[in-house]
Order: C-alpha cells, then structure tokens, then sequence
C-alpha cells in the first residue's frame, strides 16, 4: 500500500511537468546510465594522469603528508561503502588537507576526489564549488582540464542548470585532446535532442559515430542516427 501511494504520489508529480521537463530528465537517466558504465573508465585514465604526472612522488615532506592522509581518507571512505556516510565520515580529513596542505600538489588532487565524494553524497552546490577550484587549480593542464570540465557539466545537470552543463561539455568539444570528448558529444547530442534541437543532437551523434568507434556510447548513437 505504501509503494502504491508514492507510485501515484510521483505520478501527479510528473503529469504537472511539462514536456520539456519531462524529456529532460529522461535524458538525464539515459546519461546518468551510461555514466555508470564509463565511470570505471575514466577513473583508470585518472588514475593514469596521476601516475604519469608524477602528482603522488615529491620528495618533500609536506607532499608526502598531504599524499599519506588523502590516501588514508580514500581508504576510509572505501571501507565505508555508503556515499552518504563516507561523506560525513571523511568531510574533517579532507578540510585538514585544505587548511595545512593546499598548497601541495596532492592538495590539490584532493579537491577532485572531494568533489566526486561530495557528487556521490548528492552534495552538488559543494561538488560544484570543489570541481570549480580544481579548474584553476589544474589550469593549463589538458588531461585534468577535460576531465574537471566533463564533472563539472554532470555536476551542472544535477544542479537543473542546463545551459552551465553545455558550456563545460562544449569546452571539451572543442578541446585539442580527445579525452572524454565521446562523453561530452553524448551528453550535449541528448540535451539538444531534449530541447527539440534535432539537426544539432544529430551531427554530435555522427561525431561520435566517426570519432569513437571503440566508445561506449557508439552503439547509442549510431542507432539514434537512423531515428532522428
């Protein structure tokens, strides 16, 4: 009885939207979907920039502190297996991290990973602020631009500031590397197939067609080439 009063509950919720709400958060499942898919991914090319840019190996003390107690809040985190409870459980390691250590280069990677613990625990408007720190932080530094940029995008849908989210994606569009280029010619194609911008979803579902054979979002898009 009770799952059928918030069924009809949400179904009043819903025939009060209009259609373009509607379709909107259609297209925000269908990339949140395929986000899940791609998160994996992404955190192996991070993980890739990390080892490659030699973030984690200072030799200085205050560098080796900063990288022994994210390392440790990471794995507290972990443990805890619960986004909203990891939240709360590491938000004072973190703030230590920020206060005595910001200045160092794992300072720095800190308010990446915060930012994406603050998205997990639907803590937006502080996942926003951290990413936006980490932009300029990062600043000049394409690999970590474009990943910050493509965050900040998904962070911006989840915040309903939609033209925020184009802004950030098509940063990355028109980047010169092509890494996470495919998510964010995803995300922009359905946001203007939700708006009804048929022409526009359609060539961002042709470059990922000729672009990013090997991308997740290939088959999606290669078969919302034929419907539109």
């Amino acid at each position: 009885m009770a799952e059928q009063g918030v069924s009809n509950e949400r179904k009043k919720e819903l025939e009060q939207l209009d259609p373009f709400q509607q379709n909107l958060i259609k297209a925000l499942a269908s990339i949140k979907e395929y986000k899940k898919q791609v998160g994996l991914i992404a955190g192996a090319v991070v993980l890739i920039i990390i080892v490659f840019s030699g973030i984690m190996y200072s030799f200085g003390k205050a560098e080796n502190k900063a990288s022994y107690l994210m390392s440790q809040a990471l794995t507290k985190y972990v443990k805890v297996n619960d986004p909203i409870k990891g939240f709360v459980e590491v938000k004072e390691d973190f703030a230590l991290i920020f206060t005595d250590y910001a200045n160092t280069a794992a300072g720095k990677l800190a308010r990446v990973e915060y930012a994406k613990i603050c998205y997990d625990a639907s803590k937006f408007d502080q996942s926003y602020q951290y990413y936006k720190e980490a932009l300029e932080l990062f600043s000049g530094q394409a690999l970590m631009e474009n990943f910050i940029l493509v965050s900040l995008g998904h962070v911006s849908l989840a915040r309903n500031d939609v033209e925020s989210a184009k802004k950030y994606f098509n940063r990355v569009e028109n980047a010169k590397i092509d890494l996470l280029k495919d998510e964010a010619r995803f995300a922009l194609a359905m946001l203007d197939e939700t708006g009804g911008n048929v022409a526009d979803s359609k060539k961002m579902y042709e470059k990922i067609v000729s672009d990013h054979a090997g991308s997740i979002y290939y088959p999606v898009a290669k078969s919302k080439i034929d419907k539109l």
